[in-house]
């Protein structure tokens, strides 16, 4: 029998009628496999902060020392109590779960506010207790999903097994390879079903050096560490041609069969199918990996393995990311001394922690393209025009766009996605290709960023008209 190790989205958790229905209750018998899943959709938001428009959530408000983080905190502990409301009919059921994330977030609480009273005195300093905080938190909206889910298969008589990695109590902390094996050392999941928290306390600090791709992570070392056959991650859609929402949910396409280097490319723009580091483990293990839409279980989804190699060129997707930070530096006096210049602003985009998307240079000019917040972003222009004063930069937001394959002819690729952006009014301003065939990228105004997805989704991904014959 086939053993999987599947990983169960946020936004899919809280349809969890759909994952008992769909997934976890499809097959006859429900064993060999184990489940990691992810927090409640929007959980994570609330308790770090939100991933898309940066609002604060409760750590962030620690952060800055906002004394309205404790109202936060009870305010995500309330949501978290709708969500047993709506997932147990059964009240004891219902108790039991109320008790256990209540003495969690108690826990949490006490532990921030002991911190927080600790750091008035001169001797200690919040930033050094940050990473473990943000750690804890980010933890409790793993562990909520997974007990939720574990008891209620344990009510629909299946012997689900709770797996918390989240370290809570525990006194010395291990590598993430450690963490798993112990935990599974006396699982046999012929007889029963593990349902694991996304998130693992581990000595290096998973979200220190993950951060949110953390539960991909899990998911990965579980499936490499256990020998499974077969890698799953179940998401609201499929991996599609295009965002569905941007060009319309009647005309994207399910890829089908791709391999990891694509998944790379997505990864690179924001856009995971797997975080990068995740997606290194299953290829090194030889793991095939499917992603499968929750709500249409029959469809086979879309299968990524390192094999895949297509004997014709083919696009399979556009992806994009809207709201990149282009840096550009031109000087004149740094022709031969690029290279130095280059080392001196990624030291002042790391020490600002923002995401290095993508960069290009020629002889006396650099141009970095950056995600993060507006904050952090203002940063590293304001460090790079101290640092470099003589020199002409500027900052201003675009958007990328690239059109990707496993296998791509890209110089046919670039030329035909230029000639279908100026058909629709778009003036690139700027293209990249590289010598791997697998990518060609668009760069343009930032307003103009839905209406590129389209414009090249047309021309790469959807059947093209054939010309009608001439009547006499």
């Amino acid at each position: 029998m086939t053993y999987t190790v599947e990983k169960i989205g946020g936004t899919s958790m809280s349809a969890f009628d759909a994952v008992l229905d769909n997934i976890i209750l499809r097959p006859k018998d429900p064993y060999n496999r184990v489940f990691v899943v992810s927090a409640y959709g929007g959980m994570t938001d609330v308790l770090l902060e939100n991933k898309k428009n940066g609002k604060p959530g409760v750590y962030q408000l620690i952060a800055k020392r906002d004394d309205t983080w404790g109202e936060a905190l009870a305010q995500v502990e309330r949501q978290m109590l709708l969500v047993n409301e709506n997932i147990f009919a059964d009240p004891m059921s219902r108790m039991r779960a109320d008790k256990y994330i209540r003495s969690r977030i108690a826990e949490a609480k006490n532990c921030i506010s002991n911190i927080l009273d600790t750091c008035r005195y001169g001797q200690f300093s919040l930033r050094h207790y940050l990473p473990q905080i943000r750690e804890f938190l980010s933890s409790i909206g793993e562990v909520h999903s997974a007990y939720n889910s574990a008891l209620k298969l344990k009510t629909l008589g299946i012997n689900a097994t709770f797996v918390d990695l989240s370290g809570w109590d525990c006194q010395k902390p291990l590598t993430l390879d450690e963490t798993i094996a112990e935990a599974f050392e006396e699982i046999d999941v012929t007889k029963e079903l593990p349902i694991v928290t996304g998130y693992a306390y581990t000595k290096d600090g998973l979200m220190k050096t993950y951060d949110r791709g953390y539960s991909e992570m899990t998911f990965s070392r579980i499936a490499s560490i256990t020998n499974a056959d077969l890698a799953i991650i179940h998401k609201e859609y499929h991996l599609s041609s295009a965002d569905p929402r941007i060009v319309g949910t009647d005309q994207v396409l399910p890829i089908g069969k791709t391999n990891f280097d694509v998944a790379d490319q997505l990864a690179s723009l924001g856009m995971e199918a797997i975080h990068p580091n995740a997606a290194a483990g299953l290829r090194q293990s030889g793991i095939q990996l499917q992603i499968k839409n929750t709500f249409e279980p029959e469809h086979p989804g879309t299968s990524i393995s390192s094999d895949y190699n297509p004997e014709t060129d083919k696009i399979e997707i556009i992806a994009g990311k809207e709201k990149v930070f282009a840096l550009h530096l031109f000087d004149q006096t740094i022709v031969g001394q690029v290279d130095n210049v280059s080392y001196d602003l990624m030291q002042i985009i790391a020490e600002a922690r923002v995401n290095l998307i993508g960069k290009e240079m020629n002889a006396n000019s650099i141009t970095y393209y950056l995600g993060g917040n507006e904050e952090a972003l203002n940063k590293v222009l304001y460090r790079a025009e101290k640092r470099y004063p003589n020199a002409s930069i500027k900052g201003r937001m675009v958007a990328l766009i690239s059109v990707i394959g496993s296998q791509i002819d890209t110089n046919k690729t670039l030329t035909k996605g230029v000639l279908s952006l100026m058909e629709n009014d778009v003036t690139p301003i700027a293209v990249h290709s590289s010598m791997r065939n697998v990518n060609v990228q668009f760069v343009v105004a930032d307003s103009e960023y839905q209406q590129t997805i389209c414009a090249l989704h047309k021309v790469f991904c959807l059947p093209q008209n054939e010309p009608q014959a001439l009547t006499a």
